[in-house]
């Protein structure tokens, strides 16, 4: 199974050799992945459905999303701030008000495409191995919109190699997240590897339970999925809290969601001095994820 996780490198890789000029196409890829992903969620929940025992299993699943998100998150919030100190950053407030609800209804929304899945593979009885073929065809084309959204994103190699504080808030968080995810697993008793790539999500919740259930099955995908769902919005509630002390650490716990979900909360929360970190540090995450995971799960 982990050898066959290799070859989903192929259509990322090809993804992000395509350049495209034309805005309106990249517009319509983009909305394309948007629905792409609450149709794998979909099936993601129908796979929960199909599970024996479903009640320990879903106990199973909070036991590891609590687990990995407890050790994660404090070993992320015990690293960056070392950055902070030898790199402090000028942060100022606009004073503008964020829909922090609406942000948060736009993760629910996710969150309603795995029930929705769950109580239509619950009520019809899909077969499992037909939701996992279709499951594992959609993602493959998912990888590949995703590697032609990464290259396209109007980020140049030249401007992140440039910022080099931005570039040290992704490392450290990379740093910080896998030894954590290490310490999960072995509190779990669970694979080194499993660990490692659950540490891997950095916040992208949608990929990371898509990866991690084509691999190891609906109780990880489910795992994966709400570990980082609970980093995104523990983000929006902590950046406002800490950035005026500890910016990098407030940019860096945005993990891939400083390139977009959080980054209007970073702006107006630190001023747009934050802005070039946030979006340098969540893009190097954001291609790290599908890497990294795939990587780890493939040993």
């Amino acid at each position: 199974m982990y050898s066959g996780m290799l070859l989903i490198f192929l259509p990322l890789i090809i993804g992000y050799l395509i350049v495209l000029k034309n805005t309106s196409l990249i517009h319509r890829i983009n909305a394309a992945l948007g629905k792409l992903v609450f149709i794998i969620l979909a099936l993601m929940g129908m796979s929960l459905a199909g599970l024996d025992n479903l009640g320990e299993n879903l106990s199973q699943i909070m036991l590891y999303t609590l687990t990995f998100f407890g050790c994660i998150t404090l070993l992320n919030l015990a690293t960056v701030p070392i950055l902070d100190k030898l790199m402090p950053i000028t942060t100022h407030t606009d004073h503008k008000k964020i829909p922090v609800f609406e942000m948060m209804l736009e993760s629910l929304k996710l969150v309603g495409a795995v029930v929705a899945g769950f109580i239509v593979g619950y009520l019809l009885g899909t077969p499992a191995k037909l939701v996992d073929k279709i499951s594992e065809f959609m993602l493959l084309v998912l990888l590949l919109l995703i590697g032609i959204q990464l290259r396209n994103s109007g980020m140049q190699l030249k401007q992140i190699l440039l910022n080099k504080q931005g570039m040290c808030i992704a490392g450290l968080i990379v740093i910080s997240s896998l030894p954590g995810g290490m310490i999960a697993a072995w509190i779990l008793d669970l694979p080194i590897n499993q660990g490692l790539a659950m540490a891997s999500g950095f916040g992208w919740y949608s990929l990371a339970g898509i990866l991690m259930g084509d691999a190891l099955g609906p109780v990880f995908g489910g795992t994966a999925f709400l570990n980082d769902m609970l980093r995104e919005l523990a983000a929006v509630i902590l950046i406002p809290l800490i950035i005026r002390r500890y910016p990098c650490t407030a940019v860096g716990y945005g993990g891939a969601t400083a390139l977009d979900f959080t980054l209007p909360v970073i702006q107006n929360s630190g001023g747009i001095h934050c802005v070039p970190l946030a979006i340098v540090s969540g893009f190097i995450l954001s291609f790290l994820v599908p890497v990294l995971m795939l990587f780890f799960l493939s040993l």
